[in-house]
């Protein structure tokens, strides 16, 4: 597994301290959509470029073949995958690698609102 640099580590801890603070303001139970929008306005408010729902294309043997969404998109640099669910399952996790294969970037972030504490909620994903 390849650690990401410092800068990218940083990086994910001020997204991380966001989304805290957005899980702060409303808690669990919400849609997707209420904590993408409320953490685009956080990301926004503290000085973090970011893209909502970037598109990435989907390509095998160098054919496009679809196109992706991302929910976040950082500094062109780390992917933010969003979820309120009950519980995360291993295609949540899945879903994060083919987009960091995708994009061809190292670090991604899962995070579920829909948890009692947001740490729980919290994966780092690396692409190795």
């Amino acid at each position: 597994m390849h650690e990401p640099n410092d800068f990218l580590d940083d990086l994910a801890r001020k997204v991380i301290g966001a989304a805290i603070e957005v899980y702060k303001q409303l808690g669990p139970g919400f849609l997707e959509q209420m904590y993408s929008k409320a953490l685009s306005v956080e990301l926004a408010e503290r000085g973090i470029e970011h893209k909502v729902e970037s598109p990435v294309a989907l390509n095998d043997k160098g054919h496009l073949v679809g196109e992706g969404r991302l929910d976040l998109l950082i500094e062109n640099k780390l992917i933010v995958e969003l979820k309120a669910v009950e519980k995360l399952h291993p295609i949540h996790h899945a879903q994060v690698i083919s987009y960091l294969k995708a994009t061809h970037l190292h670090l991604g972030l899962l995070i579920n609102f829909n948890v009692s504490v947001l740490k729980e909620g919290l994966q780092r994903i690396i692409l190795s």
